[in-house]
């Protein structure tokens, strides 16, 4: 066991404190974003005269090596020797080129190395979010341009409210994943300043030039606080949020889905591919992924409230409790992205079944504000027609039928305003277009929507591939 720190200690730490402190049976996640730190810290060390430009090449050339071996599996860290990923490369590099690589760490601590290691993890990984999400948001377009006219329930209280269309719903979902992608690219822009170069927490004697570093590692600037920039992990808990946020979303969805394709929906039906069965019961598919994802929404809103308990009471500056947030934020990094990548292949394969739909949408009276709005268009207070028509209803459920199987004669009992016109009104067709203001349901409104997301995918994808 070989410490970083062993020089004021006279006695051996205890076994069971050796594996309960270390951290690089985790944080070895953080090695190729350690390696590229330290490649700029050497430079830079370098080229302020803190070390010399042979030592610099020595430094670069022995961590390049590195990187080497580990792509090819041939390093892999000793847990009874590495206590974390930091002491784990220095160790290498002092094997490997002996006196120099101790000089590595000059004008830096672990505090400062590994705030440096999380912000470019966190910068790294939101950009697979981010295009996760992306990939996202162009499926469920497409998948709105074939469905401009397949109608459906709309629904508020789980109750059938008004008919609008699946590309409408699918629409709103749209807008939650564009929120959640706006929210990565500003939590990016907000942590993307360079925490190297502060130290333990007080800076350093040495002249580093902390903006050549900040450069070099393609950050906006360098920290403007050395105490606030190793003990900050706002950017993790606002990344955090973030993915929770896109939880929710997803398991929004896959809330529906599951329910549309029971039995008592059959509205969709979700391919072999993403389902399976029962041990027991030969008839049973069940949409397993779907409910994965709405279940490890609960891990991912775990780790948001661990790293905020962890946070909420910690003096300034560095404490070891910081320790405890890689470990949640990586696990909730790729639960996210399998949760992304797996729902929107699920959402490609599944088979919408638009006769069901429309069927279920003529069905539970969601026609009723539209048979209202025939009569207020009539002359008709909107108040006495509403209680007209909530007298027609209650006369449908009584007959077990539609409001649009009544005979004119039926309706003109209840009112004479009613006339051949009205079952044209309350058609179903009709109930859709006729909700033509600009985020409505028709199939016009809808389009001019579909066109601006044209766009916004287009700039996105401008982003994403050049």
């Amino acid at each position: 066991m070989a410490q970083l720190w062993g020089g004021r200690f006279e006695d051996k730490i205890n076994e069971g404190v050796w594996f309960f402190n270390a951290s690089i049976g985790f944080d070895l996640e953080l090695i190729y974003h350690d390696i590229e730190g330290s490649l700029a810290h050497a430079k830079m060390l370098a080229k302020q005269a803190i070390i010399s430009e042979q030592e610099g090449e020595e430094l670069a050339k022995a961590l390049n090596g590195i990187i080497d071996d580990l792509m090819e599996g041939a390093l892999l860290p000793d847990v009874h020797i590495d206590e974390d990923v930091h002491g784990f490369v220095e160790r290498i590099l002092v094997e490997r080129i002996g006196e120099t690589g101790k000089k590595l760490h000059t004008g830096r601590s672990r505090n400062d190395q590994v705030a440096l290691d999380m912000r470019l993890y966190v910068r790294e990984e939101a950009d697979e979010i981010s295009s996760g999400l992306y990939q996202l948001l162009k499926t469920l377009y497409q998948l709105m341009q074939a469905h401009l006219e397949t109608y459906m329930p709309g629904f508020t209280h789980l109750q059938k409210a008004q008919p609008v269309t699946l590309a409408h719903h699918l629409g709103a979902y749209f807008e939650m994943f564009k929120r959640d992608l706006s929210r990565v690219f500003d939590m990016q822009n907000r942590m993307n300043y360079c925490p190297l170069g502060s130290g333990a927490l007080a800076g350093t004697t040495y002249p580093l030039d902390r903006a050549f570093v900040a450069r070099e590692l393609d950050f906006t600037a360098p920290t403007a606080n050395s105490m606030d920039s190793v003990s900050d992990r706002d950017y993790l808990i606002e990344f955090m949020s973030d993915l929770s946020l896109i939880m929710m979303h997803l398991s929004r969805f896959a809330e529906e889905i599951i329910l549309w394709n029971s039995d008592e929906y059959r509205f969709v039906t979700i391919s072999d591919g993403f389902s399976t069965g029962s041990s027991i019961m030969p008839q049973k598919k069940n949409p397993d992924v779907a409910e994965l994802v709405r279940g490890k929404t609960g891990r991912v809103y775990g780790g948001l409230m661990q790293l905020l308990t962890v946070m909420k009471s910690l003096p300034l500056a560095y404490n070891k409790d910081m320790q405890e947030d890689k470990e949640t934020v990586f696990n909730a990094v790729d639960t996210v992205l399998d949760c992304l990548v797996l729902f929107r292949q699920m959402l490609e394969e599944m088979e919408f079944h638009k006769e069901r739909m429309a069927s279920s949408a003529k069905s539970g009276f969601t026609n009723a504000t539209d048979l209202a709005d025939y009569l207020v268009k009539k002359g008709m207070a909107f108040r006495d027609a509403h209680e007209v028509t909530g007298r027609i209803v209650l006369k449908c459920i009584g007959k077990h039928c539609a409001i649009d199987d009544l005979s004119l004669e039926e309706l003109r009992s209840f009112n004479d305003l009613f006339a051949e016109d009205v079952f044209d009104a309350i058609s179903l067709k009709t109930c859709v277009e006729a909700r033509n203001t600009y985020g409505g349901p028709s199939p016009e409104a809808m389009k001019k929507v579909l066109s601006e997301y044209a766009e916004y995918l287009r700039l996105k994808n401008y982003f994403f591939f050049f």
